[in-house]
């Protein structure tokens, strides 16, 4: 065999296979040897191992091309509680995103290459300067109890995310939207005070699914997606069934069940034993055990998702300047990437954006390197000599990063403590809360929504607390630039500020790395969030 180089090599190769030895690797795959090993074989034959792995994805596409019907599902997430919500306007983790796609559905939606598509709006357009955007909407949609979706729903939706009362947790992302008009029952607009070229994209994030007009008790919501809701208790499960009256071909199986395994360890052995069928945040030193075993696959997708440690900035010890330089440069970057991570990742500039970005990814700004000289000068000069970091596994690594970052501090006389506390609950109790706490965050449609969440002024989920006016004029500047110059610049500069300046320490980015058994096809790679940024609802599907 020709040693292959990748997958636009495999596929080149595929194709000249002859039939039968196609057959020979979809059989394998069949009968349920893994991945691992039939890469194996085909390396022993001579060939590269990448071109291996291609040849291996691409005999496993062919065999799961045609999405089947039936089946049932149990997806676990890794954090719930108290908090859990199928009101998708206050959603915040990844166990209400998978809840939501399957009962909701959004004006537009993401696909892979994170282009906005019409969903709920059969097309949608901007106009010249992009300052009115304008949908117009499907007639051939029904809600759960079979009425009709019409704009007054639309409108009602999209204004839940306006003015300073919302309790929408993505309201920074439209504030620029000064009014929802409805011009028929089948069409509306958006009006903002200045240009958005990004609005499609927005609208694609998970908080801006559609609700029934009216709606304010979300116990039991009606929906439009592909399953209905039968069962919801919050911090315990939701169980759904396949919505037989949906408006499009999707939702495969007939039953999902969606609830967390906080531990990462029995989360794992849940896959493995098929208590369950898919599995978010796989810890990267699992995934050997997960590829090896004949029933279950692992799917990683780079992406710009990251773990960090949030200093508040609003009080000590955040507050002090210098002891947050001295954090920063204690950070072992490269080292977290390759033990922590096992390569599946980057390295991350205590900033939130990475390559996965693509153009928006200031690259000319240097990595933070790591520096015990200085981190104990700016520890020195701050005065504090200890601190306590609170922190959860809302991550896999994440408590291994703090258990790096406290060794370090030992060795140039620093004493940080490490508060280990569960999972359950985390987001509501302790995070934004703790002056020193842990964060993980999925990645965002562009660059600009992800630094407008999480770093500009007064943002609901600015979680260093950080305010800097000169963030905000940037965000401003780069929600209405259409010059790619110019919006690399604003880029720069905005990246450069929360790297010098806030209170987020991020080493790493991580892939998207989750589980699942080897029966369940069809996941998307949208890289915006786990299990194909949410999406996996209404594609995936069970063939035995």
């Amino acid at each position: 065999m020709i040693k292959g180089k990748g997958d636009s090599w495999a596929a080149r190769e595929y194709g000249t296979l002859c039939e039968s030895e196609r057959d020979i690797l979809k059989d394998a795959l069949r009968r349920g040897a893994s991945r691992r090993t039939v890469i194996k074989m085909l390396t022993a034959a001579g060939m590269g191992v990448a071109g291996a792995s291609g040849l291996v994805n691409l005999a496993g596409q062919a065999l799961a091309a045609t999405p089947v019907k039936g089946g049932s599902v149990r997806a676990a997430s890794a954090v719930h509680g108290p908090d859990d919500t199928m009101d998708p306007a206050a959603a915040t983790s990844n166990v209400d995103y998978f809840r939501h796609r399957a009962h909701y559905n959004s004006l537009v939606q993401l696909s892979d290459d994170i282009v906005p598509r019409p969903e709920l709006a059969e097309e949608f357009s901007a106009n010249a300067d992009a300052t009115e955007w304008t949908f117009k909407l499907r007639k051939d949609v029904e809600w759960h109890d079979g009425s009709k979706f019409t704009a007054d729903d639309a409108v009602y939706s999209m204004n839940r995310h306006l003015g300073e009362n919302s309790v929408s947790t993505a309201k920074s992302l439209v504030s620029t939207i000064t009014e929802w008009k409805k011009l028929d029952q089948y069409t509306i607009r958006a009006v903002l005070s200045e240009p958005f070229a990004d609005l499609g994209k927005v609208l694609g994030e998970k908080q801006f699914k559609i609700v029934k007009d009216g709606t304010t008790d979300f116990t039991n919501p009606l929906g439009t997606g592909p399953y209905k809701l039968t069962d919801f208790q919050p911090g315990v499960r939701s169980r759904h069934v396949r919505n037989e009256n949906y408006w499009r071909d999707g939702g495969n199986f007939d039953e999902i069940e969606i609830f967390a395994i906080t531990d990462p360890v029995a989360r794992v052995n849940a896959l493995l034993s098929g208590d369950v069928d898919m599995i978010v945040d796989l810890d990267p030193q699992s995934i050997g055990q997960v590829e090896d075993n004949p029933g279950t696959a692992v799917k990683s997708i780079p992406s710009g998702a990251y773990a960090g440690i949030c200093l508040l900035t609003n009080q000590a010890p955040g507050n002090n300047p210098d002891f947050v330089k001295g954090m920063k440069f204690l950070q072992r970057r490269e080292q977290m990437v390759k033990t922590l991570l096992k390569g599946h990742g980057t390295v991350g500039n205590d900033h939130p954006i990475n390559s996965a970005y693509g153009v928006d990814f200031c690259q000319d700004l240097p990595i933070r390197a790591y520096d015990p000289d200085q981190a104990k000068h700016h520890l020195e000069k701050s005065g504090i000599s200890a601190a306590e970091v609170t922190v959860a596994e809302v991550m896999p690594g994440v408590t291994s990063m703090c258990l790096m970052l406290q060794r370090e501090c030992q060795k140039i006389g620093f004493d940080l403590q490490i508060k280990k506390v569960p999972t359950d609950g985390y987001w509501g109790a302790v995070w934004m809360k703790a002056p020193l706490n842990v964060t993980a965050w999925n990645m965002r449609p562009t660059a600009t929504i992800m630094l407008d969440i999480a770093f500009a002024p007064g943002a609901p989920w600015n979680d260093s607390l950080w305010s800097n006016d000169r963030m905000g004029e940037l965000l401003k500047m780069a929600k209405a630039e259409t010059d790619p110059d110019n919006r690399k610049a604003i880029q720069c500069e905005m990246q450069t500020l929360a790297h010098d300046e806030s209170g987020a320490i991020i080493p790493i980015h991580t892939n998207v790395i989750d589980g699942h058994s080897a029966k369940i096809h069809g996941i998307p790679n949208l890289p915006l969030g786990n299990l194909g940024g949410a999406e996996w609802p209404e594609f995936a599907w069970k063939a035995e």
